[in-house]
């Protein structure tokens, strides 16, 4: 039975290294399912929450790979894993199926899946609770070493500037669900519903991500002028891609001289805007 504790331990352990390892590579996308799910009500406090909760799990994690004050550990773990399982119940009884965020972007989860997954998780804490044989160092010692941990995320995964990121407050498209345009490379493209030129260049882009397997992240913001509905413009232009709707002011704020226009994202920055020959540059940009 000690051996049977100590791998079901072991593996407690390693399910909160993984989790807080698939939020800390795009920390971005945690911080907008914070706000999205009503934890935090600004991206400042979601930044600030997100490194709390992914240095916590952390410090658990690493923890749990040790011999000490084990029922201790999973007594904590019955109280985080139960506040993050009613709460997951709640966004499940009012329909959310958004990704909960649980492994970050890498492992997308409803809240139904989590809630199970989250049972499960109890229910090992629960054995590893009744059969751990634990040992004692001084309790300074964890919880330093826990604070520590919690500090360092501050300096591993530094908050970010985003007050002149255009596209701070897209975070949710359709097709799609959360999204962080702030991480990796992305391309945004703003196009009117109506527009001819739009309705060429999304037949183009709609092509060439057929054609090509390595395709990059594209997200579309409409702006409706007419009658044409989101979903005329995609049987028109044979092409599906994640997307939003926009307002008159913030289009005219996004476009150039007239619509289409394509933004280049990486990690936040802009480092492409192209208002024509936009296949070529996409092509040459992402070796397509």
């Amino acid at each position: 039975m000690k051996i049977v504790s100590k791998i079901l331990q072991l593996l407690l352990g390693t399910t909160f290294l993984f989790s807080a390892y698939t939020k800390a590579v795009g920390p971005g996308f945690f911080e907008i399912t914070l706000m999205d799910q009503g934890i935090a009500p600004d991206r400042i406090i979601a930044s600030y929450l997100a490194r709390f909760f992914i240095g916590l799990e952390f410090a658990l994690g690493f923890l749990m790979l040790l011999p000490f004050y084990v029922k201790r550990l999973m007594q904590f773990t019955f109280f985080l894993l139960g506040g993050f399982t009613l709460h997951l119940i709640y966004l499940w009884s009012i329909g959310d199926t958004d990704n909960c965020g649980c492994f970050g972007e890498m492992i997308s989860m409803t809240p139904e899946q989590s809630i199970i997954k989250n049972m499960i998780m109890l229910a090992i804490a629960f054995v590893v609770f009744r059969l751990a044989q634990t040992k004692k160092i001084k309790i300074i010692i964890p919880i330093v070493f826990s604070a520590a941990t919690i500090i360092s995320m501050w300096i591993i995964l530094p908050i970010p500037n985003h007050k002149e990121f255009p596209f701070e407050s897209f975070t949710h498209f359709e097709t799609r669900g959360r999204v962080d345009l702030s991480s990796g490379e992305n391309l945004v493209a703003i196009f009117n519903l109506d527009c001819e030129h739009c309705q060429q260049a999304a037949t183009e882009l709609g092509e060439l991500k057929r054609n090509q397997e390595n395709f990059p992240e594209l997200y579309v913001l409409y702006f409706q002028e007419g009658s044409t509905t989101v979903e005329d413009f995609e049987s028109i232009t044979q092409s599906s891609f994640p997307y939003d709707l926009i307002e008159v002011n913030t289009f005219f704020d996004l476009i150039g001289d007239s619509p289409p226009r394509v933004y280049y994202l990486k990690d936040g920055k802009v480092l492409g805007i192209w208002d024509l020959n936009i296949l070529r540059n996409i092509v040459n940009t992402f070796d397509l």
